[in-house]
């Protein structure tokens, strides 16, 4: 009994079932994110004194909140907004409410009521400006609705009667960028606070407060910004406020004159105390001048920098500014019968007959009949001897820029400048050479000019030197004598800064060179459409070897001859790889022919990406020829992998080039479903048959080049260092015609194992002693495992470039809630190759074992 039990037991234990798998309804698990608002409502309710509710707030802040989100989170904080007493819980509620509405996605229209209404209990002057600041951001928001942005002005309008400066400035700012510009809207608008802006605005330019007084001139300016033609009548006001107690009154005053003057500069205003007129933007000229000797340099500064741009001043009241006497054609003149009538009263043919009748009459005030103030006679003088220097950088700047539209203006002035040389700051030194670089072609230098510039060659600045050498070679000097003078002080120059022999050597006189060849050599190559194949792979073989010697025979326009005789490689290299007999040969001989093909493809992409970013001055337009050419080296590409895949290779045309392969879809539906051989035949035939591009050439086209100076790679004796440790190689280099270079060129270092170092200089190792030309000056720091003899390293510098840069450029907005974090470092991820634009440069490096 005991054995049959044991036996059904294991049986039990062995027996094997099996089940049918029923279809059961599947279960989807739906993750839910917790809410924000319900969060923040549990937080709130938590707070036990208005300071815990505050820092619930603060915390709730430094979160990021999504856009499903925001309009649950707003009505909890309206919701508690009525409910606290506090006021600093107010403020910041009011404050959240603005950067809510700031999330990207979120209409704030649907809360625009709720803050209003929030304004007419509230008591607070603080919370009532950070309110109005948040209705600011609710009408910034919504731009299309011009009816929102006007009942939000009226609301402003109201309580522009407010007691607090601070609602009045926010009230003022509101107005300003959200004010009517358009006569459309202002006659539909049943408002009158709405219907004249300006006016509303112009009558706080009284205001008792001179922050609101400020906040009144920003808020016209922002109008004018708009689009909004300001009204000539403004201009009397904002004269007045140019006398006003506070320097934040005066520089807004100051920009807004200037504006004034722009929109009517011949429009005729009265002279105070007389009975001439002159034109508006002589008198705005004479005020502006007048301000160069505010008390304020902070008024001074921007008074000089806006005295540059104001092209359309008579001359003799530019003359002006370099005299601190008043001329006498800027006093008023006085006809023979005045002078006459007035020799006669003042009593000098007296008959005697009366007493006191030869009595001297009162003097007549100069001051009152003056066509300029007199406090504004010598502006620049004033501006150039101030004692801040940034004062003299601005009066300098201002001269530039008139000067260069003035040429008896230029040679006035450049006494001035020439002093400028010897003043005791730098970077006020450095902005003198270049001011006087810019408007040489219209000033001549004299003997003592030049004696004056040449001492500058004894400044132990290098940018400074560099810089007089840049002027120098474009300067104009008045005889002989000085050319030789400059050539002796040069040489003095080398031996004491040896350094400085590379600027030297660049000293030449600029030639002015003809493009006529130049352009012949293209039109001949434009039209070979008569010539046979064999007959066009042989013109333009010539025509870039004629290129390629034109750029080494006349240096101003190696650029351009090396621009067009690298389009000219490329469309030999298509040429020569697409004949009809290479691609007519039998299936074993494909890989041959692939492989000419491929490489003629990858070396057209290589010359096109330099093309497009190795040369300064290269416009839209020979950008599209070059993406054209590009995208048939990629069509090239595309075939040579249609010959060579087998099955399916339609289904992987969407991963290749997209934007060619579109355009094929477009132009022809059956490639779709075609065979990968008539897809090879369609893409060859296309390609055949596309015309040879006509390459516009700009005005100006140079070739970024780069020219390393130190190390020179010339010395035999390594450099030893410490294996695990740093050593600082010095690198200085010239480059010249480089567009961003803080941002595009690297250095590089490969080692002799194969190891590549990228080092990426630091802004500040850039300086640009003239236009075109940069200079790079930084540290290189090298480190490696012990070697057993010296090797060498080499260092060359390299471009880099991101063929979608244009959108890259243009930044994503931040988020506007989280303002307060900090910002994440860039990436380096954008750079999407790099270009070798200098000789590489050998250097000697040992790095010795430790010592134990």
């Amino acid at each position: 009994m005991a054995a049959h039990l044991k036996k059904r037991v294991y049986e039990e234990f062995t027996k094997v079932v099996q089940q049918q798998h029923e279809d059961l309804s599947t279960k989807k698990l739906r993750l839910t994110k917790p809410s924000k608002s319900a969060a923040l409502h549990v937080d709130l309710c938590k707070a036990t004194s208005p300071a815990d509710a505050l820092q619930y707030l603060l915390q709730f802040a430094r979160k990021p909140v999504e856009v499903e989100s925001v309009e649950g989170v707003v009505r909890i904080l309206l919701e508690h907004y009525y409910k606290e007493n506090d006021a600093s819980v107010r403020l910041k509620i009011a404050s959240l409410l603005g950067l809510l509405s700031k999330t990207a996605g979120f209409s704030p229209d649907c809360i625009m009521d709720d803050a209003i209404n929030t304004l007419q209990n509230e008591k607070s002057h603080q919370v009532l400006a950070q309110l109005m600041d948040t209705l600011l951001v609710i009408g910034t928001k919504l731009p299309e609705n011009p009816s929102v942005r006007m009942r939000l002005v009226e609301v402003a309008c109201k309580h522009l009667t407010d007691s607090s400066h601070g609602v009045r400035n926010k009230c003022l700012q509101l107005i300003g960028c959200l004010g009517p510009v358009e006569k459309g809207v202002a006659k539909e608008a049943e408002s009158q606070a709405a219907k004249d802006v300006q006016k509303i605005i112009g009558d706080h330019f009284n205001d008792q407060d001179p922050r609101v007084r400020t906040a009144a001139i920003k808020a016209m300016l922002q109008l004018h910004e708009r689009g909004l033609k300001l009204q000539q009548a403004i201009y009397s006001q904002a004269c007045k406020l140019l006398a006003d107690d506070y320097e934040q009154v005066r520089s807004a005053a100051v920009q807004l004159i200037w504006v004034l003057s722009q929109l009517y500069p011949e429009s005729i205003v009265p002279i105070p105390s007389s009975n001439e007129e002159i034109r508006l933007v002589d008198d705005a000229f004479g005020k502006i001048c007048h301000m160069v000797s505010d008390g304020s340099w902070v008024v001074r500064v921007q008074a000089a920098k806006l005295l540059g741009s104001m092209q359309q001043v008579s001359s003799h009241f530019l003359e002006q500014t370099l005299d601190k006497k008043l001329m006498s054609d800027l006093r008023r003149k006085r006809t023979a019968h005045e002078r006459a009538k007035e020799l006669y009263s003042s009593g000098e043919f007296s008959s005697g007959r009366k007493w006191g009748d030869d009595a001297p009459k009162e003097e007549i005030d100069t001051g009152a009949v003056n066509l300029i103030e007199s406090g504004a006679c010598g502006a620049f003088v004033h501006g150039l001897e101030d004692e801040m220097y940034e004062v003299r950088i601005a009066a300098v700047e201002a001269l530039c820029m008139l000067a260069q539209s003035s040429p008896s203006f230029a040679e006035k002035c450049l006494d001035f400048l020439v002093d400028m040389f010897n003043d005791e700051i730098e970077e006020v030194r450095l902005q003198s050479i270049h001011t006087m670089r810019k408007i040489s072609n219209n000033i001549t230098l004299r003997e003592d000019q030049l004696d004056t510039v040449l001492a500058v060659l004894e400044d132990s600045s290098r940018d400074i030197r560099e810089a007089l050498h840049e002027l120098l070679c474009c300067t104009n000097v008045s005889t002989k004598e000085g050319i030789h003078l400059a050539l002796v002080e040069l040489l003095k120059n080398l031996t004491k800064y040896p350094t400085d022999r590379e600027s030297i050597w660049n000293i030449t006189p600029i030639e002015d060179p003809s493009q006529q060849f130049l352009h012949q050599s293209l039109e001949r190559v434009y039209n070979f459409q008569h010539l046979d194949p064999r007959g066009i792979q042989e013109l333009l073989e010539f025509t870039i070897r004629d290129l390629q010697r034109l750029g080494e025979l006349q240096s101003e326009l190696a650029g351009m001859a090396d621009f067009t005789a690298t389009y000219l490689q490329c469309q030999l290299l298509l040429i020569k790889a697409l004949q009809e007999k290479l691609w007519n040969v039998a299936a074993p001989l494909y890989l041959k022919q692939n492989a000419l093909a491929s490489t003629a493809a990858k070396q057209i992409l290589e010359e096109t990406y330099k093309m497009e970013f190795m040369y300064s001055g290269v416009e839209s337009r020979q950008v599209v020829i070059i993406h054209h050419m590009r995208l048939q080296a990629k069509a090239l590409q595309l075939i040579v992998t249609a010959r060579t895949t087998r099955g399916c290779f339609i289904s992987e045309l969407p991963h290749m080039q997209g934007s060619f392969v579109d355009k094929l879809l477009d132009l022809m539906p059956r490639l779709v479903t075609s065979k990968p051989s008539e897809v090879v035949k369609i893409l060859q035939t296309t390609l055949r048959q596309s015309t040879f591009l006509h390459l516009p050439l700009p005005e100006q086209l140079h070739r970024a080049t780069a020219n390393i100076i130190e190390p020179t790679g010339e010395s035999d004796n390594p450099l030893r260092f410490t294996s695990g440790l740093v050593v600082a190689l010095d690198v200085d280099a010239t480059l010249e015609h480089v567009q961003d270079p803080q941002g595009t060129v690297k250095v590089q270092v490969l080692y002799p194992d194969g190891q590549a170092q990228l080092i990426h200089p630091k802004p500040a190792d850039f300086r640009n002693p003239g236009p075109g030309r940069h200079r790079l000056i930084t540290q290189v720091y090298l480190s490696h495992t012990a070697w057993t003899e010296p090797c060498q390293i080499e260092v060359r510098l390299l471009l880099a470039y991101n063929s979608n840069r244009s959108k890259a450029s243009t930044r994503i907005p931040k988020s506007t809630w989280s303002e307060s974090l900090e910002a994440l470092p860039p990436s380096e991820n954008g750079i999407e190759g790099t270009i070798p634009f200098s000789k590489a440069v050998k250097v000697y490096i040992m790095p010795k074992p430790a010592r134990r």
